[in-house]
């Protein structure tokens, strides 16, 4: 019997994303990000003094706005 592929047996890289590239992806201003992770509509990670935003938590902060916009 063969052993799995090694790729197969870790889970995928998680995307983080640093603060500035956030700003630019939401075209938003420093200080509206760190609302939006103050206010935990945007999850976070911190890593030592940095913080991380994984791209599905962006991915669904996108996609509840749009569902809360269409309501």
């Amino acid at each position: 019997m063969t052993s799995p592929p090694l790729a197969t047996l870790h889970a995928p890289a998680l995307d983080l994303l640093t603060v500035p590239q956030v700003m630019a992806r939401l075209q938003l201003g420093r200080s509206a990000v760190y609302d939006l992770l103050r206010t935990q509509q945007l999850a976070s990670i911190t890593l030592g003094r940095s913080r991380r935003i994984p791209t599905h938590a962006l991915t669904d902060f996108i996609r509840t706005r749009l569902e809360q916009e269409a309501a």
